[in-house]
């Protein structure tokens, strides 16, 4: 979500983050996403964690079709995008600053018929939050969302308005630093929170969340 330069070590993993486009291939198509790092930072490139959310979606035939979803800190766009073609009817989200760029990929890699399928909308964790119906989705998302503990309260809070009793939150993450920790205890004080799969290629988690003490296999 945040525009900021964000330092996630050197050689290859550097060169991508820094290349001007990525390609990807899910949902039987090859996606193309603009990156644009030197203008919108974190937010504008493709990390790992959006990825594998994206493989995991896949790979476990987690039924989308028709499903309400609401991507958080979308960033490029991939995984609204994935989501999009796997058959939700998905908002995606992010601040002010990156929904430009983020329509853009949107707008170059769905389909005509699709299109309608996905919309792009501002969301600052936290704010006017009145302009997204409580509890309304099937599937809150977010890849890599969780790094600057400035903003655990605001990211929180949102979960807790978008979520009824059977929305499933999916977040996928790596674990870089103890700050990291301290919001899934957070997010467990609020949520009947588990791990539901590690990439150890990537070292990212994906954690699933839900009110209460319900665990509905999707």
């Amino acid at each position: 979500m945040a525009l900021v330069p964000y330092e996630e070590g050197g050689g290859w993993a550097a060169r991508q983050l820094h290349s001007p486009s990525a390609t990807f291939h899910f949902a039987s198509r090859t996606i193309h996403l603009q990156q644009d790092w030197r203008r919108l930072g974190v937010a504008a490139v493709v990390w790992d964690a959006a990825v594998v959310l994206c493989a995991y979606l896949e790979m476990e035939g987690i039924d989308l079709k028709d499903r309400s979803v609401i991507e958080l800190g979308a960033g490029t766009g991939l995984l609204g995008i994935v989501v999009t073609l796997l058959g939700a009817r998905v908002t995606i989200t992010d601040r002010a600053a990156a929904l430009e760029f983020l329509e853009s990929n949107v707008q170059a890699n769905l389909p005509p018929e699709l299109r309608p399928r996905a919309v792009v909308k501002e969301l600052t964790w936290g704010k006017d939050l009145d302009n997204f119906p409580p509890g309304a989705f099937d599937f809150v998302l977010g890849a890599d969302i969780v790094y600057l503990e400035e903003t655990f309260a605001e990211l929180l809070q949102t979960l807790e308005h978008l979520c009824s009793e059977r929305t499933v939150i999916l977040l996928s993450c790596r674990i870089r630093y103890e700050r990291d920790l301290k919001f899934l205890k957070m997010l467990r004080e609020r949520f009947s929170v588990s791990e539901v799969h590690y990439d150890s290629s990537k070292d990212v988690h994906i954690y699933k969340a839900q009110r209460g003490s319900r665990k509905d296999d999707f």
